[in-house]
């Protein structure tokens, strides 16, 4: 196979990389690539020839298969691609394999040429190939060194092309080369593939014949770069001339750009020029010289070039003479030229016959006619050489053409003198000489001003005038070369025959084509007169000066001005043409053209003729636009006007000027019946001759003027002042009629429309709406008033912004401009119509940009304008194709963007605006999609500019002296607007344009989308293959994406357009689906992270934050999806810390890999490990940021400043607020020019220099706050992708042992970041988060760990990450809370957070209570080894404790105010570190520190704040949360003694009692309907109780540790009990027995059982005795409602609460139920140990004891406790008051019962946790549901997360049984010994009464009782019983009787095997057994 395209592509890109990218690494591939071509080069353009075989093989490759290269195995072909391969053959004469070949990359390469067939894209592949083949041979020739250029090239490089270059020319290159040259033809081309069909639409044909232009072109090329370089044998040189021999011009007598290459090519053969030149290799370049060392060289040529035989262009010929004689002469001066004389001699010879060839002509119109020939500066080098050559070698000659010119000068003037015909002998070679310098000179389009060779600037010393840079070059003698030149000038002039007049003129104008030459002309034309201004007729002699110039024009104005006609006479029509003739016209054209030039290039010049008191130009010029003079002259004055213009001072009163000549009428006289001047002239002359050129004269002039100044006030006085006379005349004389104007030139059509449209450009470009536009204001005009004139652009923009004719012929204008493009045909005037369309795309985006602000400004001014937005009117129908079609015009400028890429860039920005709009996208989608053909066109146009190779990212301030890089900014800015395009669009609803030129669904749903590769399935090329095509270049390399360092910002708008993809619900399926298969992009792109960019280090950022996001959108996706090995591979890529083996593929690192194997296998620890690539990501974000630091101000007032610069702050697209430098700048530089007076105009440099140091200083800070969003951003794209690999990947992808490192290491590494010094504190709270969620990884994981692993061995310290590194991360992490310092409060609240979860670590986890361990001597217990957890606690807090007071002070202040998250946390680490603080320095630190009591006396404030929370509608629940939280941290305080003495110090309970909330029970039934239906806002009695309960339980651990000053506290809080008492009585009568409730009552019925006591009152003091009597009333309410509680639970209640329970709730009825058995069973536990207080309190002994219980022992049978058994002749009032002693009888045997119930269970649960791996999975299901909510939750979890939850439910069960049995087996003792005291009592000391006694005498007694303060048992008689009058004897034996019956065998038994089971490891052993033996005593003992 021979390869005709794909690998010359490959070749092209290697040389153009090498040579002119100047890429690194580049030289080796470089000469790997010529290796492997040097064939092709060698036979240039020859192609691989046809034979039999490959014939034949072709042919069978339909049945038999074919094998092509870079596939496996052979490849069946279709019939019909064989057919197209021969014809390919036969067109291009190729062999048949080659064409196949051609024809497959035709197939491939397809989606790149929409609209193409496979056969029509191998055509243009084949040209491409040869194209890319010529252009690398034209680069290597290039990178050669030699004399004329150097492209500063690595020596190795320049060595490595000179060798190879060399080589094939020694193999006959140049001989090729022509042959090529003269072979390759378009014509003949077209002619063989029109033939075949090869020929596509007009885009396909002008493709083609561009590549075999530039292929010859560059052909051409490498021939004259090889020569500008080094010489050319004999042999070649002479093949040279013999082909120029046959050389033919084009039409219009130039060359085409090919052989003027080949010309330029000989004249460089024949230049020695460069000898003179003293560089530094001169000797080497002479000694290669073969002019100078082979004599038969020179004689060849010269033979060769003396020949007589004429060639085909004779100038041609004269020129190369010229050339050939110039040469000889220059060696003729040298040593060397010595034994040369023979042929030196000839060199006049030769310079005649040059002349009689007319080699000046031919110069000037053959070469400079050629339009390639301004774009190669080395040909203008060249050919400046070859003039100034011949004026400075052959002086002589000059001499004598000058001669020759006098005499003709005068043949001439005598024939016209006796009018005869002109003799016929003429030459006219000085003519030819000047205007060829002239011409030559005028064109500069590389600056290079080489005119200043012809000034020498000893002369003009005197001058003052000159500057300063000049005065340098006049003291050193110039060489004589410039002397001789700048003489030829002046001597020129000096008694100037009249038939040189002109050509002189002409030559000057060419040398005044510059800055510096300008100003040596005007010089030179101002001593010109000076020198002879003494003569007498006071016209000056030298008629070359301003002097004569001037002074001729007054002249002619004064003549024509006398007959200058009465406006109203018949004859003005016809004005006489008497004055001025042809050749005087000429003249004046020519000097106009003069002056013109000068005062362009030279501002000097402008302002001293300007200013010239006599010869007042200005005013002569306006005058004779006033009388009648051939348009053309007008329109030269017009332009020399407008040149004068350029200089503001003078466009001020040129103005007034205009306005006053009325050159446009803008007056009119009263009583003038028509209109007079340019009007008319328009209308009647310029019409009629269809030629324009005052009207483009006047345009021009009014765009210059336009741009220096507008004038307001123009023409006050005598009309409505203002511009908007000249604006009507431009458009509606001028615009609005051009098209339908005749044009004898067709391109002037377009010059008019080009020059009007430049002027509404800049008018509105400038233009800024403001309030006063919108005001009707008047001005005062001859007495009356009238309106006055808007601002030009207000009127454009109204124009635009309604259906005008102005906007409709824009809109049809852009129309015939695309249609024009279409063609690819040139045509007259194509430049200036691309420029008017152009104009036209500007007008429309600067009406689209400014229509917001205009609009607005309308509305708020109710003026009565009717505007509509023109994104609108851009949707109306267009006239001429019946169609709303303006914005798919406007889009179809995308496609050319090859050859218009500003109309394409204008095109791209309007499109973006009006992508703003959603409302116009949905129609937009369906006008781009309405035809398929242009939609097709669009979708190309789009695709081609992403694609543009040419794009470069530019500065900021495009530099137009390269316009070439110019082009590159404006291609690239255009694909950044077209991708912001696509990201607006994303944003808005479907269907949208994006989704279309994406490729997406547009008609269907957008996710059902299948997207392809291009050409798959006939899917076309779209903007996501574009850009992912961008991305993707370069990810092959080590170097990474090439874009992301080539385009930075261009790459950070890619990445976020596939990021908005992956991340909208529509399109991620499709999208992500593609990337991961087709295009492997994500791992492509990530495993070159991070990207470094210097230069730019905010897009680097941006990039990597847009491929984070999205690469977290893809771990989540896959993980959900279950694609494990998706997951795994990007996993391991982003964690992993073993070097990866990659990049294999390049064929660099394979030999590494192989030695590095190697050394691995000998000592295997070389292998280092490297960095995980997310770490190197945090390591690219830089943390510090550099300020700017603060303006330093003379001048204004930085208060002052810093306002002006936040009102023009605003938020620019990607949501960062910045400065609007342009409008700050306007501000400053309005108020800079409002100063007024003397001192200002001195201080206004000064104060310049501080608007710009201002400005400087607001654009850095605008780059500051980019750049800290910039990090902003990417710290939260990291993070984002850390927390999805630790949450949303399966656990099992990364090992525990990994993830703790991994986690380890993230952690270390963001703290050092942020702690370092500079750290930028905006980026702290994101790295808090961060913070905190690997911290509760890392907890998780390490938990987790040891449930798996249940034992913990001490040596490892902790888990698998090591203990130091455990500490390492508290020490940082205490570090960063410190240096946050006073603020970033919100941010320490992650950091608490993280803080409690590091703590959580350590604590050890719940272990089942299996009733054991007790058994355990304490001393067994006092020595077992530290196990892991108290450690790793006890090293915690040593750490904790080295922060000292810093750490405490910042935690208690946040936990004292501030933000309630914040506050909530802070409390909750207190709480934490108090728990684990043995020796309670922190507990020390908050008393003596006064923060506990401040938090304390908050309690107070919290109060209002809880009371609004029980309303039904709750306003915030933050109040409650926080409550909890202080409530939590109180109690973990009252745990130890020392707290709760400080807390009861600090006053907590009277702060606690004037709390109103607890006495706002709310109801409970009301608000059953406001109910919050998710469940998260609990009910108002809910949150009741959460205010009530945290109280409840403070009490009760304060009452629990204050055992020395037991009394103090219980008092307090009996105090609290008693005031509010009524809520809580209501709250021990409570009805409904909920698990609240039964939680309410388990807490109070504690309390009380603690204080409320006779014995509490005693601590009081002195208090009075009505206190007493009330306080001891409160008590005995409180002990009787205890006691009827009691009978309620103790009873069959207990069942139907908790069948209840299970009804309310049957999803969480287990853990329900046992918490209220729980629950009942501490209330019961409670009030028993309640009754046993009171009766040890009240007496030792049981005789003086009180009585609680009634003497009845029948159990309770309804729920009323004891009411209804007891007797009923008693009177029920006195007995209702006490439960009876049956209760307690039954409440035992329940508990009894109870005990045995838990007790199995217990068991069970115990063996089930033993036995956890044998267990069935139906159980194991079971216990996980108690654990997991909702259904099904179950099914979703691994098997050993449920395993590990079955664990934890078990333990769970197993301690709550634990805790049930305790409180029963204390139930029953305490009740046996309630049971035992009553029973003593009533058997042994209690006296029975006689029934019929008054009640009175007992109640008295008992009322004494209360007052008497001992309280003591004095009395011994009855009434000891409570609320217990009398007892009679039958109850007694009533009593015994019951009790003997209940407490039979059976019951002692049990209680007895209780004690055996429980009581002998947990209590007083013995105990039951010694009351049952008692109570069966008493039972037992005999009547007395």
């Amino acid at each position: 196979f021979v390869t005709l395209w794909g690998p010359l592509k490959e070749l092209w890109e290697t040389v153009d990389g090498a040579v002119l990218r100047r890429q690194p690494e580049s030289v080796h591939l470089l000469d790997l690539q010529l290796k492997k071509h040097k064939p092709h080069f060698l036979s240039l353009y020859k192609n691989p020839p046809k034979s039999a075989e490959q014939r034949e093989k072709v042919r069978k490759a339909s049945t038999e298969g074919i094998a092509i290269q870079g596939q496996q195995g052979s490849r069946l072909l279709p019939e019909q691609l064989l057919s197209e391969a021969f014809i390919l053959s036969d067109l291009f004469d190729i062999g048949e394999l080659a064409a196949l070949e051609l024809l497959l990359a035709g197939e491939q390469q397809q989606p790149h040429f929409p609209g193409l067939t496979r056969g029509l894209v191998a055509v243009l592949l084949y040209w491409d190939g040869k194209l890319c083949l010529a252009n690398s041979l034209r680069t290597l020739i290039q990178s050669r060194h030699g004399k004329t250029f150097t492209l500063d090239l690595s020596g190795e490089l320049v060595a490595l092309t000179t060798h190879f270059t060399d080589e094939l020319m020694n193999q006959g290159l140049t001989k090729r080369l022509l042959t090529l040259v003269s072979e390759i033809n378009v014509t003949r081309e077209f002619e063989r593939l029109q033939k075949e069909r090869g020929l596509g639409n007009e885009k396909h044909r002008k493709e083609v014949s561009d590549l075999i232009k530039e292929s010859r072109q560059a052909l051409a090329d490498s021939l004259f770069s090889w020569t500008c370089q080094s010489p050319l044998s004999k042999d070649d040189t002479l093949a040279l001339i013999g082909h120029l021999e046959t050389v033919t011009a084009q039409a219009d007598g130039s060359l085409d750009s090919v052989n003027l290459a080949l010309v330029m090519a000989l004249l460089y053969c024949l230049d020695v020029s460069f000898v003179e030149q003293g560089t530094e290799d001169r000797e080497d370049l002479i000694q290669a010289l073969p002019m100078l060392t082979e004599r038969q060289y020179v004689s060849a040529v010269h033979s060769r070039l003396m020949d007589g035989q004429p060639w085909k262009l004779p100038g041609l010929q004269a020129v190369c003479r010229l050339a050939w004689a110039l040469s000889l002469r220059v060696l003729s001066q040298l040593p060397q030229g010595c034994a040369l004389v023979e042929f030196t001699e000839a060199d006049e010879a030769l310079a005649d016959q040059a002349l009689l060839g007319d080699v000046f002509l031919f110069m000037k119109e053959g070469i400079l006619g050629c339009e390639s020939f301004a774009q190669e500066e080395f040909y203008i080098r060249r050919l400046h050489s070859l003039i100034t050559d011949f004026l400075a070698l052959m002086p002589m000659k000059v001499k004598q053409l000058r001669n020759r010119a006098d005499e003709d000068a005068r043949l001439v003037h005598m024939s016209l003198q006796m009018d005869s015909e002109l003799p016929s002998s003429l030459r006219k070679d000085l003519d030819h000489l000047m205007i060829l310098i002239g011409e030559f000179y005028s064109k500069d389009s590389f600056g290079l001003e080489l005119g200043l060779e012809f000034w020498c600037p000893t002369e003009s010393l005197q001058h003052t005038s000159l500057q300063g840079s000049y005065l340098g070059m006049a003291l050193q003698r110039p060489p004589h070369k410039q002397v001789v030149l700048s003489k030829f000038v002046r001597q020129m002039g000096d008694l100037l025959p009249a038939t040189l007049y002109i050509p002189y003129l002409r030559m000057l104008k060419g040398l005044a084509n510059g800055p510096q030459c300008a100003h040596y002309s005007f010089s030179l034309l101002k001593t010109n007169g000076a020198t002879h201004s003494d003569n007498i007729q006071g016209v000056s002699g030298s008629p070359v000066s301003w002097e004569h110039f001037f002074h001729s024009l007054m002249l002619y104005h004064e003549n024509l001005r006398r007959d200058f006609p009465n406006p109203d006479a018949a004859h003005y029509r016809h004005p006489p043409l008497r004055g001025i003739t042809q050749r005087e016209l000429d003249g004046l054209t020519s000097f106009l053209q003069l002056l013109t030039t000068i005062i362009t290039w030279s501002e000097n010049a402008r302002l001293a003729l300007c200013e010239h008191p006599q010869w007042t130009p200005v005013v002569v010029m306006l005058g004779l636009l006033q009388c009648s003079i051939p348009p053309i002259l007008k329109a030269e004055l017009l332009h020399c006007l407008a040149a004068f213009g350029k200089s503001p001072e003078i466009a001020a009163s040129l103005w007034q000027s205009l306005e006053y000549t009325q050159i446009l009428q803008t007056v009119r006289a009263p009583g003038q019946r028509q209109a007079a001047g340019i009007e008319v002239e328009l209308s009647e002359i310029e019409s009629s001759c269809e030629e324009y050129p005052l009207t483009r004269g006047f345009c021009h002039l009014i765009s210059t003027l336009v741009e220096s100044s507008l004038p307001v006030n123009l023409g006050a006085g005598l009309r409505v002042p203002g511009f908007q006379p000249y604006l009507n005349f431009l458009r509606d004389s001028v615009f609005l009629p051009f098209p339908t104007r005749a044009y004898r030139r067709p391109a002037e059509k377009w010059e008019v429309a080009d020059a009007v449209l430049e002027v509404f450009h800049k008018l509105l470009r400038d233009y800024e709406p403001q309030p006063s536009d919108f005001v009707q204001e008047m001005v005062e005009l001859q007495g009356e008033q009238v309106t006055a004139h808007k601002p030009p652009g207000h009127s454009i923009m109204f124009h635009l912004l309604n259906d005008s004719p102005m906007l409709a012929l824009c809109l049809s204008l852009l129309e015939e401009g695309v249609r024009q493009l279409d063609t690819y045909a040139p045509f007259p005037g194509k430049k200036l119509l691309e420029s008017a369309v152009l104009h036209c795309l500007c007008l429309l985006d600067l009406a689209l940009q400014k229509e917001v602000v205009f609009m607005d400004l309308l509305r708020e001014s109710q003026a009565s304008m009717l505007v509509s937005p023109l994104e609108q009117l851009l949707q109306g129908v267009s006239p001429q194709t019946r169609r709303a079609d303006h914005i798919v015009n406007i889009a179809r400028y995308l496609y050319h963007s090859s050859s218009n890429p500003e109309a394409a860039f204008q095109s791209a920005k309007i499109l973006r605006r009006i992508a703003n709009y959603p409302n116009i996208q949905t129609r937009l989608v369906g006008d781009f999609t309405h035809d398929q053909s242009v939609s097709d066109k669009l979708m190309a146009g789009f695709v081609e500019c992403l694609d543009s190779e040419e794009a470069e990212e530019g500065t900021e301030n495009g530099d137009d002296s390269q316009p070439q890089k110019n082009v590159a900014r404006i291609r690239h800015e255009t694909q950044i607007h077209m991708l912001n395009l696509l990201i607006t669009s994303l944003e808005l609803k479907t269907p949208n344009l994006a989704l279309y030129l994406l490729g997406y669904e547009v008609k269907k749903p957008v996710s059902s989308t299948n997207l392809q590769d291009p050409g798959v399935l006939g899917c076309p090329r779209s903007c996501l293959h574009a850009i992912l095509s961008l991305l993707q270049r370069g990810t092959e390399k080590r170097s990474g994406p090439v874009l992301t360092q080539q385009a930075p910002h261009l790459a950070e708008l890619c990445y976020q357009v596939i990021y908005q993809l992956c991340a909208c619900p529509d399109t991620s399926g499709p999208t992500m689906r593609y990337l991961r298969t087709s295009q492997d992009f994500l791992f492509s792109h990530l495993q070159h992270l991070p990207f470094i960019l210097p230069s730019n280090q905010i897009a680097a950022l941006s990039q990597m934050s847009w491929l984070m996001k999205t690469a977290a959108i893809e771990l989540r996706v896959t993980s959900l999806n279950r694609q494990r090995s998706h997951t795994q591979r990007l996993v391991s890529l982003l964690l992993d810390d073993q070097p990866h083996t990659q990049h294999t593929a390049d064929g660099e690192s394979g030999m590494e890999e192989e030695t590095r194997s190697v050394s691995g296998f000998l000592h295997f620890d070389t292998v280092s490990k490297v960095r995980r690539k997310l770490l190197s990501v945090l390591d690219a974000i830089d943390f510090s940021q550099d300020m700017p630091e603060l303006l330093q101000l003379d001048f204004f007032e930085r208060a002052q400043i810093e306002q002006v610069i936040s009102n023009c702050e605003h938020v620019n697209e990607q949501g960062h607020t910045v400065c609007n430098v342009k409008l700050l700048h306007r501000v400053l530089v309005a108020e800079v020019n409002a100063l007024q007076g003397m001192a200002a105009i001195g201080q206004r440099p000064l104060l310049m220099e501080e608007v710009n140091s201002i400005l400087q200083q607001v654009v850095e800070r605008n780059r500051v706050r980019r750049s800290l969003s910039a990090k902003r951003h990417a710290l939260r794209s990291w993070r984002s992708l850390v927390e999805t690999l630790l949450t949303t990947c399966p656990a099992d992808l990364i090992p525990a042992d990994d993830r703790q490192l991994i986690i380890r290491d993230l952690l270390l590494d963001l703290h050092d970041k942020v702690l370092s010094e500079d750290a930028a504190g905006e980026l702290m709270p994101i790295v808090a988060g961060a913070v905190f969620t690997l911290t509760a990884h890392l907890s998780q994981s390490v938990l987790s760990e040891q449930q798996q692993g249940a034992g913990l061995e001490v040596s490892s310290g902790f888990a698998s990450i090591a203990n130091s590194a455990l500490h390492l991360i508290l020490r940082k992490l205490l570090d960063f809370i410190l240096c946050t310092g006073g603020g970033y409060q919100r941010l320490r609240a992650h950091l608490y957070g993280s803080l409690l979860y590091y703590l959580q670590i350590a604590q050890k986890p719940e272990e089942p209570d299996t009733l054991q361990t007790a058994g355990k001597a304490m001393w067994e217990r006092l020595t077992a080894p530290e196990d892991g957890f108290s450690k790793l606690q006890r090293e915690n807090l040593a750490i904790i404790e080295s922060y000292g007071r810093a750490l405490m002070e910042v935690v208690c202040r946040d936990a004292c105010d501030g933000h309630e998250i914040s506050r909530m946390l802070a409390l909750a680490v207190l709480d934490r570190i108090l728990s684990i603080d043995r020796q309670n320095q922190w507990l020390v630190y908050l008393c003596n520190s006064g923060y506990l009591r401040s938090l304390v006396e908050s309690l107070r404030q919290d109060d209002a704040a809880l009371q609004s929370l029980l309303t039904p509608q709750p306003p915030l629940l933050k109040p409650l949360y926080i409550y909890e939280s202080k409530m939590a941290l109180l109690t973990r305080v009252a745990k130890t003694g020392q707290g709760a003495v400080e807390l009861l110090r600090c006053g907590l309970v009277a702060q606690l009692i004037e709390c109103q909330v607890f006495d706002m029970v709310p109801d409970s039934d009301a608000h059953r309907v406001m109910r919050d239906p998710s469940g998260f806002i609990p009910s108002p009695m809910d949150r009741y109780r959460q205010i009530l309960l945290p109280t409840l339980r403070l009490f009760q651990v304060i009452l629990t540790s204050t055992t020395m000053n037991h009394q103090q506290g219980a008092a307090q809080v009996l105090q609290w009990l008693i005031v509010h008492a009524d809520t809580i009585q209501s709250l021990l009568r409570c009805q409904e027995l909920s698990m609240g409730a039964l939680q309410e009552l388990s807490l109070l019925t504690g309390i009380i059982s603690k204080t409320a006591l006779p014995g509490a009152l005693e601590t009081g003091g002195e208090v009075n005795s009505a206190a007493i009597m009330e306080f001891q009333g409160h008590i005995n309410r409180f002990q009787r409602l205890c006691l009827s509680l009691l009978g309620r639970l103790a009873g069959s209640e207990q069942e139907r609460l908790l069948k209840q329970a299970e009804v309310a709730a049957p999803g969480d009825s287990a853990e329900r139920r046992e918490e209220m058995e729980v629950a009942m069973q501490q209330v019961r536990a409670n009030i028993m140990e309640y009754c046993q207080t009171l009766l040890l309190q009240s007496s030792a002994q049981a005789q003086f004891s009180i009585c609680l219980f009634s003497p009845s022992g029948s159990e309770p049978a309804g729920r009323d406790g004891g009411r209804t058994d007891l007797s009923s002749t008693l009177p029920s009032m006195a007995y209702s008051r006490a439960p009876s002693l049956g209760l307690v009888l039954y409440l035992l045997k329940n508990s009894a019962a109870d005990f045995f119930r838990f007790h199995q269970s217990h068991r069970q649960s115990l063996g089930k946790l033993q036995s956890l791996d044998q267990l069935p999975p139906e159980e194991l299901k079971e216990l996980c549901q108690g654990l997991v909510s909702g259904p099904g939750g179950v099914e979703k979890i691994s098997s050993v997360q449920r395993s590990l939850l079955a664990k934890r439910r078990l333990v769970q069960l197993i301690n709550n049984r634990a805790k049930l049995l305790a409180l029963c087996s204390y139930v029953i003792e305490t009740c046996l010994f309630v049971l035992w005291r009553h029973l003593e009592y009533y058997l042994l000391h209690c006296t029975p009464t006689d029934p019929k006694d008054s009640l009175m005498p007992g109640a008295s007694l008992y009322r004494s009782r209360l007052t008497d303060d001992s309280f003591g048992g004095l009395q011994a008689s009855g009434g000891r019983c409570l609320g217990l009058s009398r007892v009679s004897q039958q109850d007694l034996d009533l009593l015994k009787s019951d009790m003997a019956a209940g407490f039979g065998e059976a019951l002692q038994r049990k209680l007895l095997e209780v004690e055996g089971l429980y009581s002998q490891v947990r209590s007083r052993y013995t105990f039951i057994q010694a009351l049952v033996r008692r109570i069966r005593g008493l039972l037992r003992q005999p009547k007395s």
